[in-house]
């Protein structure tokens, strides 16, 4: 009896039902064991934890979620609350989160479709999501004009691309007296930094090469993203912590985690990892693939902190399930925060993260040069 109660938490009691309950009530009170258990651990983990106020919240996307409007359902919200701070996308959610920008369509349907009527009628299918080829049509034209005005034609990271083309999104929607109908609007206005960590995978790529071919000066440079996104986390855990949000795996999971080895690692400087890991993945672990790598073994490379073991939670079900059960439950459970505005100061960050790089070489010089006389 003893080892049983020092191994659980509480009885499994279920609250019944009814027609009453509301959000909360349902995953508190019967979301107790398997999966649901972990999505029950993920709100609370994310309500309790990583939306305290000393706590950097990034979070990485992957999967085709904005055509499935995660972006205006759940993102936006999340945004506006104050508890995203910044965020690692792969192009083609952005690229698609901008069809809703623009006002055009994309549609329910089934999985089931003969796929070459489907051509033949130039209709195009995510899974269960229709819409018209001319949505990418037209998007294409709208990056293809955009990116070829001045503001676009120089080097720039990432964060600074999407901040520019969000500048225009935002004006759109302020024009139509409405609110962000797009990540990137809505990041704009509220100065989240948003990163790609595939640059050359999207549709919006494909319209910047196109322009490279008729001399156009814009360039996006991933070192500027690497060290932008380091000087982040490296801030971040100086004056407070760090948290990761996951939907799905590849690159962008990477990219976000990748901020620990590179401080550690790479420029040498202390840092133990995020302190909150929250992962949504349908990937399994024995592929041995990055999707669906636990948080133990993202500690073995300084991405977690040991210590912060008990703090990171894996749940294994579909994004665009798990995902709006969080954002409601934790738009239910916690206050806004005041928006950090990370944008603002990533020059600041990225400046102090070099003078202590600079410096830890500096002294690592020295060391050398000391061992060396002692030798000679």
């Amino acid at each position: 009896m003893k080892m049983l109660e020092k191994c659980s938490q509480w009885k499994i009691d279920p609250t019944p039902i009814s027609n009453s309950t509301g959000i909360s009530e349902l995953i508190d009170g019967t979301f107790l064991a398997y999966n649901a258990s972990r999505l029950r651990e993920s709100c609370d983990l994310f309500s309790q934890k990583m939306l305290n106020e000393n706590v950097i919240v990034g979070i990485s996307i992957s999967g085709a979620l904005t055509p499935a409007g995660i972006g205006q359902s759940c993102l936006i919200p999340l945004m506006e609350a104050g508890f995203v701070d910044w965020i690692v996308s792969t192009g083609a959610n952005l690229y698609h989160d901008t069809h809703f920008a623009l006002d055009f369509d994309l549609h329910q349907s089934g999985p089931r479709h003969d796929d070459l009527k489907l051509r033949e009628h130039r209709i195009i299918r995510i899974y269960d999501i229709l819409f018209e080829e001319a949505v990418l049509l037209d998007t294409d034209r709208f990056y293809h004009q955009l990116l070829q005005t001045e503001p676009f034609q120089r080097t720039m990271g990432s964060a600074e691309f999407h901040w520019l083309v969000g500048k225009y999104l935002a004006a759109r929607d302020h024009q139509l007296q409405r609110p962000p109908r797009s990540i990137l609007s809505c990041a704009h206005q509220l100065d989240i930094p948003v990163y790609t960590s595939a640059p050359g995978d999207s549709s919006m790529a494909l319209s910047a090469a196109a322009l490279s071919l008729e001399e156009s000066k814009l360039r996006i440079d991933p070192w500027t993203d690497i060290n932008e996104t380091a000087a982040l986390v490296y801030d971040a855990q100086k004056k407070g912590k760090n948290a990761a949000l996951i939907l799905g795996g590849g690159t962008p999971k990477n990219f976000l985690l990748q901020t620990e080895p590179h401080i550690q690692e790479i420029l040498g400087l202390e840092s133990c990892g995020y302190d909150y890991f929250l992962q949504f993945t349908d990937a399994r672990p024995d592929t041995g693939g990055l999707s669906g790598a636990t948080p133990s073994e993202a500690m073995t490379w300084g991405k977690l902190d040991p210590k912060q073991l008990p703090d990171a939670v894996t749940c294994y079900v579909d994004s665009t399930i798990g995902f709006p059960l969080l954002c409601a439950y934790a738009l239910a459970n916690h206050v806004p925060r005041e928006p950090r505005r990370l944008y603002r100061t990533l020059n600041e960050k990225l400046t102090a993260l070099r003078h202590d790089y600079r410096k830890q070489l500096t002294s690592q010089s020295e060391s050398i040069s000391v061992e060396q006389q002692d030798i000679s």
